[in-house]
């Protein structure tokens, strides 16, 4: 029983993950089209919110119930397709951290600019530019993560 809780709890935070790092950079694409500050200000301080409840959770939640999922289920944490799946579990949360960062950034500018009535400064552009390129290794090493844990295929550990 406790294994299958923990598999539950695992696959729910990968699915939270998955789930709200695509709608956070969905909502935050269309509001960005939308060229309106106040527009972009509403949808950046939702974004905001949803990464420290959601994200953030998940984030903690992961590495906790797969470490317990893979002892319960009787895998080596020096399994290849483990420790690669923790390497880019890692690199997601380098690139994740710093968008944080700049969406917090990109809120304020948003709001600054709607509060004065003038449009999204350039900061905010280059802002944004910088967070959707950091989120296309991060939404990518995210599915290849999905695919190790489903696969599990062989793989060599290196040293």
């Amino acid at each position: 029983m406790a294994y299958l809780v923990l598999k539950y709890l695992h696959v729910l935070g990968a699915a939270v993950l998955l789930g709200t790092g695509a709608g956070i950079a969905f909502f935050m694409l269309l509001a960005h089209r939308t060229g309106n500050p106040t527009t972009v200000a509403a949808v950046a301080r939702m974004v905001v919110i949803a990464d420290f409840v959601f994200t953030a959770t998940a984030v903690i939640a992961q590495p906790v119930t797969g470490v317990a999922l893979a002892l319960a289920a009787g895998y080596s944490l020096h399994q290849g397709w483990i420790a690669f799946s923790v390497l880019l579990y890692l690199v997601v949360g380098a690139f994740w951290l710093p968008v944080v960062w700049m969406q917090l950034q990109m809120r304020d500018l948003a709001e600054r600019a709607a509060g004065e009535g003038t449009p999204l400064p350039p900061r905010y552009h280059r802002l944004f530019r910088t967070w959707f390129a950091f989120g296309i290794p991060a939404f990518v090493a995210v599915l290849a993560i999905y695919w190790l844990m489903i696969a599990r295929p062989e793989l060599p550990l290196i040293g």
